[in-house]
Order: C-alpha cells, then structure tokens, then sequence
C-alpha cells in the first residue's frame, strides 16, 4: 500500500504531529507513505511529491507549521494560472491530478484541511480517488468533531495577549480592543475571552450594538474601573450592518475577513470619550508550538486516519466525539459551517458574569 499525505488551507499548531502520527502509523503497517507539497500542488506539478520515512518525520511533532508546506488558492477544480496581461483564469486540473496520482502509484491519500480542503477531498472521493480527511482549522469551525487541533493552541495565544493587555490597560486607564481570527464564527473570542476575564465579547453570532458596548464601558467607568478589554471576532458586526472585509482577495481565496477592531475602536472613543488603542493578533495565532491538548488530538487524528484507510472508510473525515474518535462523512460535516450555540453554557456564564455581547 502507498498512501499520501497532504496538507492545504491555513496553517495550524498541530499539523506536523498529525503527519508524524500518520507516516509512523502507516510504515508500522508495512506501507509506503509520500508527502504532496503544498496542498495538491505536488499533484499538478507546481510543487514536488516527496518520500517521508521514520527519518522525516522524528522531532517534528512539537514544531508549529507543516513540513509539507500549504496553501488556499490550490483548488483543483478551479485552479487560478496567470495571463501574459497579467489576469487570472481558473482550470479545472482534477483529471490531471487523478492521472498524476495513478502514475504514481498512489493507492489512498489524506487530506488534512479545512473546510475548503475538505469540500476538495469529497469532490475527488466523487472521482474515484479514495480518500480520507483529518479536520484542521483553528476556527473550530469544522462540523462533525467536537474541537479541531490548533483551536486550543489559538485560545492560549489569544489568551496570553489578554493577560499583558490587562496590565497596560490599567496603568493607563485605557480601552483595549482586541481582534482575534475566526471567520465566521466566534469560538477563539469566545473561549479566550471569557478565560481572559474580557468585559465585552463581539462574535458573529450575535450582532452587536455599539451603545450598548460603550454602557458596559461607562458602567465600568462609574464604579471606578476606567479600563476595559473588548475582544472582537474578526467576523463580528453591527447588528443591521455586514462583516467588515479587507481589499481584494488573491485568485481561489476566500473573502478576507477582519480589520474590524480599528473601526470599534474609533467609535468606542468618539462615544465614551476615553482613550482607545486596538490590535490585530492576525497570524501570531497559527504560529509557534502547539499546545499539549492539540499535540494529542493531532496524533489522535493522524493514527486515526490509516485506521480509516485499513477500514476502507473512503470519503469520511476523523473526528472528535468526546471520548472517543470516530469517523463521519465528510458530506455531513460540509452541510453547515459549525458556530457559536448562543444558548451555550459558556455564553450563559459569562453573561452571569457580567460579559456583554453588545447586545
């Protein structure tokens, strides 16, 4: 058996630990494991397909990124090429791939990706390709799984800028307005907000209004504490009005979400009068060493994921279904995008708490 590996869409913590879990796995099977260089690239001849051996993949579990490297413009079923005039137009290069991937003797592949990633994987289980996927994204946004490895990693991150913001915010009597990733939903604001003791959360899930966030500020003001910390998803947005988007997207890339926290900062200053700074945390949450819990899940998910291929479980992901991991359609978990459950007990306790969701 000749199994692949791929890794596409954003880069998460854990990543590497789900390639060593799986490359080790498979070669205590007896199989013989390749890597496709960023995304499928490999594939399509943009990239190269590379052996990994027990050699490969030693001391790489604690390392951030991934050793096959990534992207989120190689859709092959619209894959972007530049024109002599400098435009883009998009290529269906799936029957390329497959070719490709037979000439290469490659039997099975596992596509470690987002949502994007997946909705790719399940388009070529269509086409033959036998294939299984390993959920990763630090959003949580993946349906189908409990959590998704770097989600914690990106919480601690988020976590630890609270912890510092905190101390500047007093010692100057500041607002801080804090975005944090996530697309389209909040779970990162959410779980490290709450964590970080924030005053006000903004998430996607419930649209906000900024009155209503600077009364929880003045509130604040009035009993003698003349700072506040207000964490915002990226995605977040008045209620009435639409997620805040950053310039043109490159060719195959989604919608840039984000940019939102300046906007909510400036509007938090004219009303109330204080001082505002904001701050974008951006990419320092996907980078660095994956936390414990995601360096499990990861290796969990990987180990999991050549079972799945000795089952034959073609066109099904590996999840997290506490305790145990399990394997779903990858059909199922593209139905919905998973977001914040409003009636969560995490949102039921930090608004006991005195949180507010702008609302």
């Amino acid at each position: 058996m000749r199994i692949a590996l791929s890794t596409g869409g954003g880069d998460a913590p854990g990543l590497n630990a789900v390639i060593r879990a799986a490359v080790l796995s498979a070669i205590n099977r007896g199989w013989e494991v390749v890597g496709i260089k960023r995304g499928f690239a490999g594939l399509l001849g943009e990239d190269e397909v590379v052996p990994l051996t027990k050699d490969s993949v030693r001391g790489i579990a604690h390392l951030g990124g991934t050793i096959l490297r990534t992207t989120n413009r190689g859709n092959p079923f619209c894959y972007p090429r530049k024109q002599a005039d400098g435009s883009y137009v998009e290529f269906d290069r799936s029957d390329e791939l497959m070719e490709n991937a037979r000439k290469l003797g490659i039997e099975a592949v596992i596509s470690i990706g987002g949502d994007g990633s997946l909705d790719i994987a399940n388009k070529l289980c269509a086409k033959g390709m036998k294939i299984v996927g390993v959920p990763k994204t630090i959003d949580n946004d993946v349906s189908g799984t409990v959590t998704t490895f770097g989600f914690d990693t990106a919480v601690n991150t988020a976590l630890e800028a609270i912890d510092k913001l905190h101390t500047t915010a007093e010692s100057h009597d500041r607002v801080m307005v804090m975005e944090v990733m996530g697309r389209e939903a909040g779970f990162i604001a959410l779980h490290s907000g709450v964590a970080g003791s924030a005053d006000v959360i903004l998430i996607p899930e419930i649209p906000y209004d900024i009155r209503r966030v600077c009364d929880k500020i003045m509130s604040r003001d009035a009993h003698g504490r003349h700072f506040s910390i207000v964490v915002v998803a990226e995605g977040a947005y008045p209620k009435g009005g639409s997620m805040h988007t950053m310039g043109e997207s490159m060719p195959g890339e989604a919608r840039r979400i984000g940019g939102v926290a300046d906007q909510i900062g400036r509007e938090i200053g004219r009303i109330t009068g204080k001082e505002v700074r904001s701050l974008v945390l951006g990419h320092l949450q996907r980078g660095g060493q994956p936390t414990g819990y995601d360096r499990l899940l990861a290796t969990r998910f990987g180990g999991a994921a050549v079972r799945a291929i000795a089952d034959g479980k073609w066109g099904h992901m590996v999840a997290l279904q506490t305790p145990h991991i399990v394997t779903v359609p990858i059909v199922e978990c593209l139905q919905e995008t998973k977001r914040v459950d409003t009636t969560h007990d995490v949102v039921q306790t930090a608004r006991a708490t005195g949180i507010s969701f702008g609302d």
